[in-house]
């Protein structure tokens, strides 16, 4: 992944918020399940096709406190492993004719 890759959630994908701010990311589609805790939440959030990694990362960092210098790498990473799973894609862009 990129850093202006602009991740987008799968549409058949539920997201079940739980009491305590964490969630349950469920594919119906393949029947997979993930459990998320509220960072993971608020990047989910925030992933709609329209934002791009660095993006992400800096909203991170300004709506949790002690986050750590290494938040780009992370918010990633997890990314990725959502994308390896079916959760997540990525806009295509248009190509010029």
């Amino acid at each position: 992944m990129k850093l202006f890759d602009k991740p987008v959630t799968n549409p058949v994908v539920v997201l079940r918020e739980e009491f305590d701010d964490w969630a349950v990311l469920f594919n119906p589609d393949t029947a997979g399940a993930v459990g998320i805790n509220p960072v993971g939440v608020a990047v989910w959030k925030l992933m709609n096709g329209q934002r791009n990694l660095e993006e992400i990362a800096g909203r991170v960092k300004d709506q949790f406190e002690d986050v750590p210098e290494t938040v780009y790498e992370e918010v990633t990473d997890f990314v990725d492993n959502l994308a390896e799973s079916g959760f997540v894609g990525y806009e295509l862009k248009e190509f010029a004719k």
